[in-house]
């Protein structure tokens, strides 16, 4: 009956799931008694899919948390932050289902995709196959809707996977080669989403409303037709239109503009706990808007319940001091981006002379040598944090100890060496090198006027530069103005966070190491490069980054778990061995606040923007109060 023995074993389990959903004892939300008593609202049973994902964890629902934010368009953080995806990273960051029931993934090309049947949007109304239909046919591949294309993580060699809808709960997606990038993008902090409320959507799309109406919507919306309707009311990740219908465990309910917004518990949330209790626990989150550099200020005075953003190590002393008076904790969580700072040396700087000496992996090296990281990691940090490259981190089974220290170890002789080689001996009479053209070698360094520690770090590495003849000026900038200046050339090397994931596995995407984004500030025009297909930017042309992308493209076509490893070490080897970013120190411990009152929060744990969407993987939906009176709705 059974083509083996796994696949019978597979079947016990999954009706032994389906018996035990099923006989749950379902407890209905006492913030929602009322409703459903007035019958204003269905029952619990009725709100859930008739297959929820049950949670092993325990809690009291109600109540209500505060946070702050720097920016109105923060609303966006309560997406990342509820982190409801049809697939997710679980703590340990493997892929998991989560608002799907299951996927099923063939040669790593054909991606079949099962809904939870009675899955309800925010609004009450069924989550179905025609919801992935209508993003596909009527915005993706619809050549009218020009400012919502295929998304490049869904093209592999230039060609769109084939869609079909196989029944109301089950699509597929069918590429002709292997596609790694599919999952990862929709698991992201901002997640790919391939899907739209086709209920509420309908009703500002052409194809299904006349467009003398739609004209009038729009005009009343101040936009400019149909189309631009469409796309602003649409914006799932933006998170700033109060009847755009959601999974997210928080619903906003503040119209914007406001510097107060109220996100409401989603009272058709798929997630229930083992006792029955239908998450999230917590009823609300007001969302409190202020200057991002009074966070640390506010956070101290108990105005905050939970908060990371706008928060910095730099804190964690005052912040330690006012837990008692103002009712938080102060945690220290990891970090995993492969270098809290690093150094990027714009290797496509406009200036032909500086553009040369950045090129030459003599004068990267000699700079990284040159860095006492020891004294920066004790000084600044505590000794807390981790000297060394930009590279993988010990958390990942990519790790090596040479990437994180060649190159990386104090020598002022050996630095002082490697410009000597370059024929960079002579020196003013302060020490000072001199460049061919007789100019001083000294040069800006940017950074971002956002974080607090970039200048003190700089003036320590200032310091020790100055040993090998190196002189630097330190210039903050407002974020934007920095990245645009890098972008087209005219900043020769700026400081920033390193790798974003620290903590790769052999399936997870090297294209960090690799010209791929402008974002990347060591190669801007080569990343632009490869993200317009060659329609803006410059070529790689220089060896050692064509071999990086060329071994990226290699990673992404190859199926097989042991090449993909095979090519990330060839990959780490080359970009560690060249110092296309130098990194400082890594593992900064991340400080977060949170009431004493609030549960099932890690006392230690990985804050990380993608993977990770900072608390997201940690499932706030899960947290909850343990204080009676805070659980009160006031």
């Amino acid at each position: 009956m059974f083509g083996n023995t796994k696949s019978f074993f597979i079947l016990v389990l999954f009706l032994f799931y389906i018996s035990t959903a099923s006989s749950f004892e379902l407890i209905e939300t006492p913030i929602l008694i009322d409703e459903v008593s007035k019958g204003q609202l269905p029952s619990i049973r009725d709100r859930i899919p008739s297959e929820p994902s049950i949670v092993d964890t325990s809690g009291k629902p109600g109540g209500i948390i505060n946070v702050l934010m720097g920016r109105k368009k923060d609303t966006r953080q309560l997406v990342v932050y509820g982190y409801a995806r049809l697939v997710g990273y679980d703590s340990k960051f493997n892929i998991r289902p989560d608002i799907l029931s299951k996927i099923d993934v063939q040669d790593g090309r054909i991606f079949t995709l099962y809904l939870r049947k009675g899955h309800k949007w925010s609004d009450g109304h069924p989550f179905t196959a025609e919801d992935f239909r209508y993003y596909w046919e009527d915005v993706a591949t619809n050549n009218e809707v020009a400012n919502e294309n295929v998304p490049s993580s869904m093209i592999i060699e230039g060609q769109k996977p084939e869609f079909k809808i196989l029944n109301e709960f089950t699509i597929r997606y069918t590429w002709k080669k292997p596609n790694p990038f599919f999952l990862p993008r929709l698991a992201g902090a901002r997640p790919l989403y391939i899907y739209r409320p086709a209920h509420y959507l309908k009703k500002f799309h052409i194809k299904y409303v006349d467009k003398s109406i739609l004209q009038s919507k729009a005009k009343y919306a101040n936009k400019r037709n149909w189309l631009a309707l469409h796309y602003s009311v649409s914006e799932q990740y933006k998170n700033s239109n109060p009847d755009l219908p959601s999974l997210q465990p928080w619903i906003l309910s503040t119209r914007p503009p406001s510097k107060r917004f109220r996100f409401l518990r989603n009272k058709y949330y798929h997630r229930i706990d083992r006792a029955g209790h239908q998450l999230p626990y917590l009823d609300e989150i007001r969302m409190n808007v202020t200057n991002s550099k009074l966070i640390p200020i506010k956070a101290g005075g108990g105005e905050t319940d939970l908060q990371g953003r706008g928060l910095s190590f730099s804190n964690v002393t005052a912040l330690k001091q006012s837990e008692e008076g103002s009712g938080f904790r102060t945690l220290l969580w990891k970090t995993a981006k492969g270098s809290r700072w690093a150094l990027f040396p714009n290797l496509n700087t406009n200036d032909a002379q500086w553009r040369r000496i950045l090129r030459d992996v003599r004068f990267r090296r000699a700079l990284s040598l040159a860095i006492n990281r020891h004294e920066i990691n004790q000084v600044i940090y505590y000794g807390l944090a981790r000297p060394g490259n930009n590279t993988v981190l010990p958390e990942s089974p990519l790790y090596r100890s040479l990437y994180q220290k060649k190159w990386a170890n104090f020598d002022i002789d050996k630095s002082n060496s490697l410009l000597d080689q370059m024929g960079l001996t002579q020196k003013t009479n302060s020490g000072i090198r001199l460049l061919p053209n007789g100019k001083k070698l000294e040069f800006t360094i940017a950074f971002s006027t956002e974080e607090t520690e970039s200048s003190d770090v700089l003036e320590l590495i200032s310091d020790t530069w100055r040993r090998i003849g190196v002189k630097i000026f330190l210039k903050p900038m407002q974020r934007e103005v920095l990245r645009n200046r890098i972008f087209s050339g005219a900043i020769k090397m700026s400081m920033w966070s390193g790798l974003e994931n620290g903590i790769p596995n052999a399936q997870s995407s090297p294209h960090e190491l690799s010209p791929t984004s402008q974002q990347q500030l060591q190669w801007p025009k080569w990343g632009q490069y490869a993200e317009t297909n060659g329609n803006s930017g410059l070529p790689v042309d220089m060896g050692p980054a064509e071999k990086l992308l060329l071994l990226n493209k290699k990673w992404a076509t190859s199926a097989m778990t042991a090449n993909r490893r095979n090519i990330w070490h060839q990959m780490l080897e080359i970009y560690t061995d060249q110092m296309f970013s130098i990194g400082i120190i890594a593992s900064v411990p991340k400080v977060i606040v949170a009431n004493k009152n609030i549960k099932n929060i890690p006392k230690t744990a990985i804050y990380n923007w993608d993977p990770g969407a900072h608390f997201g993987v940690h499932r706030p939906d899960q947290f909850w109060l343990d204080d009676p009176a805070l659980r009160k709705n006031k």
